[in-house]
């Protein structure tokens, strides 16, 4: 059966934060979560579990990891070793312990703006400064600075969080990059902390390159951090996979105090598995619908917001909008928002090559993001009267 977003009558009787940050009559197309019903195998797992009061702690068994390195090899070629996936509450808390346990306090760390913005924070909390090494896009591609981060490395950059695919771009970074990225970690004995979060919503026609795939320099210096809770919608079920392939990085996560694993979810470990094993139809209908969005989504920007510029992602649903030519500012989304009533992420919180962009979450309906365009475009006819 086709999966479609749900109506807003039905969406607002949800209690997420993407439902109860603003009042109803702005159209929240911010936070990453999807419009879409849960796909039902999940549902299934999530209710055996509490029929059979199955909702203590996480057993940190080998069924997740071996459900996870089954969807790897079957969705890109990876031969994940079960026996090296670990599991704990979410992506953030992955980075975060990875950063105390590869970085001293005063330590810098690589971050590729614009990128998720959470990443500052995670770099702060782990008592490390932010090196900034701004992706190169001209517009038409986009690629690694691999000078700039070679240079942060020679310079005293001991560690880099890389986002693959690339939020909010929605970009998976080349093979050639991630490959060349590797060589100047091995050279500077430095970590890559790989986000992988939206490489399930990988579109068909992109293309998603395991990090720890590439080359054994990747594997000696990298860890992948993943989850199926942005694929398949299951934020708040907190659960996330910390993935290595060599000696040096096992070391690293095994050294982690046992509170790091303790605190995955046992729920979202029973709708993790359920995902990887039985999920792949729902998700391939749901990329069928966002793939069917962004092109809507062009469309409508190119008709109703001059001077909007955006390139459609090829993974997730995310897009980053360039709005430094249609009037609206600095910061786009505090004006969308208070005169369209829609929501969007700020792009200056992405760091400063976010100025005057902002992120809307294609995630929904049809029916949803044309309102939200349209809103757009009336407020911003309405300024000019």
């Amino acid at each position: 059966m086709p999966v479609h977003a749900e109506p807003l009558d039905a969406l607002r009787r949800r209690t997420s934060v993407k439902w109860r940050a603003y009042p109803d009559d702005v159209l929240p197309l911010f936070v990453a979560e999807m419009d879409f019903p849960l796909a039902r195998p999940i549902g299934d797992a999530i209710r055996d579990a509490v029929d059979r009061s199955d909702t203590g702690y996480s057993s940190g068994g080998r069924e997740l990891p071996h459900a996870f390195s089954s969807f790897a090899e079957k969705r890109w070629g990876w031969a994940v070793n079960p026996d090296h996936v670990r599991s704990t509450a979410d992506v953030s808390m992955g980075i975060l312990e990875v950063l105390r346990r590869v970085t001293q306090p005063g330590d810098s760390v690589v971050v590729t703006p614009p990128v998720y913005p959470p990443f500052y924070a995670l770099i702060d909390e782990a008592r490390s400064s932010v090196v900034r090494v701004p992706l190169l896009d001209d517009g038409a591609s986009i690629a690694l600075d691999l000078e700039g981060i070679d240079a942060a490395f020679a310079a005293g950059a001991t560690a880099m969080v890389l986002c693959n695919p690339h939020n909010p771009l929605g970009y998976p970074h080349t093979p050639a990059d991630l490959i060349a990225l590797a060589e100047i970690a091995q050279r500077h004995d430095a970590t890559i902390i790989s986000d992988e979060i939206h490489a399930p919503l990988t579109h068909s026609d992109g293309h998603f390159t395991p990090f720890l795939t590439v080359s054994d320099a990747a594997r000696e210096h990298g860890v992948s951090i993943t989850s199926a809770s942005k694929a398949w919608n299951l934020a708040g079920l907190k659960c996330a996979l910390m993935i290595t392939a060599a000696p040096r990085m096992h070391a690293v996560i095994d050294g982690m105090h046992d509170e790091v694993f303790w605190r995955t979810s046992h729920l979202g470990v029973q709708a993790s598995i359920a995902a990887f094993r039985e999920g792949e139809s729902w998700l391939d209908d749901v990329i069928s619908n966002l793939e069917a969005n962004r092109r809507l989504l062009d469309d409508l920007l190119a008709e109703s917001i001059p001077g909007s510029r955006y390139r459609q992602p090829v993974a997730g649903y995310l897009a980053w909008i360039d709005l430094r030519d249609a009037g609206w500012g600095d910061d786009p989304a505090a004006g969308i928002l208070e005169r369209a009533k829609v929501a969007l992420t700020s792009g200056p919180a992405f760091g400063r090559e976010g100025t005057g962009f902002a992120r809307l979450n294609f995630g929904c309906s049809p029916e949803v993001l044309t309102e939200a365009i349209e809103r757009i475009r009336a407020a911003r006819l309405s300024d000019h009267d």
